[in-house]
């Protein structure tokens, strides 16, 4: 038998799944926006103030144990930023799941042992 908060819990899990399907791209990592200094003397990025080259952006990531920088370009970076939200919240829900699905197992072990 289905206790009405085993059916809230089971609501919620629900509700989690259905918004982690719609989340869209995922990337994990991070983007960090740089400024570089050139090896050439007369340049603008060694003036007092340094007027530095870019900005380039750079992705970091780890997968399998193995870290990656990658350069990004521009007209990329939108996307890329809203690939790295969309997997952060995923994670965020995952664990939201999780913790759902523990206390549901809780709930239906205690009733199991009266």
């Amino acid at each position: 038998m289905s206790t009405s908060r085993e059916g809230q819990l089971d609501g919620q899990i629900r509700k989690v799944k259905e918004e982690i399907v719609r989340l869209g791209r995922l990337r994990p990592g991070s983007l960090s926006k740089q400024y570089n200094v050139c090896g050439k003397a007369d340049c603008r990025c060694k003036e007092t103030p340094p007027r530095k080259h870019g900005p380039y952006y750079q992705l970091s990531f780890t997968r399998r144990g193995k870290s990656t920088t990658r350069f990004v370009r521009r007209g990329y970076v939108t996307a890329i930023q809203e690939e790295l939200r969309n997997y952060r919240r995923q994670q965020e829900l995952i664990a939201k799941w999780v913790e759902l699905e523990m206390r549901l197992s809780e709930m239906r072990m205690k009733a199991a042992a009266r």
